[in-house]
């Protein structure tokens, strides 16, 4: 735990010795402000809820997400600084580990700076505020799926453009999965349980139902599965690499 520790600190660390964390934080709280209260359309359903905030989250980090995570082992496997970070007295995990909580950390200060909002909303009105924080934690949970994909990604190429671009597709095609769109092309031909299986997959039907403020431990074991899933990959290709 100590390593794991060690190594967050020094990368959450790194993501602010950049313009870059603050340029990605103000894009990220602009993009949610203008979906909330204009595409949204906030002021006209004149409702105190956040609805319109959180329905746009996982369309949001399907690229803010990615260009998150397409760093975490693509630059370092591209500086040579990997060998050096595997050579320290910290075994694959805890450095899969460490550099996933740091971006994980990162994501959530982000998602917390946007409380701004959740006041408005209160000062307007009485919202659920039980239902709010049942949505920032899907929000939060969700946003730690779409990470774990894309440290997998990451961790396979040198690129972090190309890492970024894969990871997009994968998360979209995860949040994509559970639509009708897609669920009528299998249906004709696949099995009925094929067809349930792959509408369970969707990040959509899972964080929905978050959003109605119902948290169910089928919607956290979906996320903390996919998550631990994408870390245990993570940490099979780094191992590869290093073998190779």
């Amino acid at each position: 735990m100590r390593n794991i520790a060690i190594i967050a600190k020094r990368e959450l660390r790194s993501y602010f010795a950049t313009p870059l964390a603050y340029i990605f934080i103000v894009i990220f709280l602009a993009l949610t402000g203008a979906f909330a209260f204009f595409i949204g359309g906030f002021f006209t359903r004149e409702q105190a809820t956040l609805m319109s905030f959180f329905m746009y989250h996982p369309w949001l980090y399907l690229m803010l997400i990615p260009a998150i995570a397409m760093r975490l082992w693509a630059e370092e496997r591209k500086t040579g600084t990997i060998e050096i970070l595997m050579t320290l007295p910290v075994s694959t995990v805890e450095a899969v580990l460490g550099k996933y909580l740091a971006a994980w950390a990162f994501s959530g200060i982000a998602l917390a700076l946007t409380f701004p909002i959740w006041i408005t909303v209160n000062f307007l009105g009485n919202p659920d505020n039980g239902v709010i924080i049942a949505s920032y934690l899907g929000s939060f949970f969700m946003a730690g799926a779409f990470l774990a994909i894309g440290s997998c990604i990451s961790a396979m190429t040198k690129n972090q453009v190309i890492a970024f671009i894969v990871a997009a597709t994968v998360c979209f095609l995860f949040t994509m999965s559970g639509l009708d769109l897609v669920l009528n092309f299998f249906r004709g031909w696949a099995p009925e349980v094929v067809v349930r299986t792959i509408a369970s997959m969707s990040f959509l039907t899972h964080f929905s139902a978050v959003m109605k403020g119902v948290i169910d431990l089928r919607d956290l074991i979906f996320f903390s599965s996919l998550i631990a899933f994408w870390l245990f990959a993570s940490i099979i290709v780094i191992d590869l690499k290093k073998a190779s």
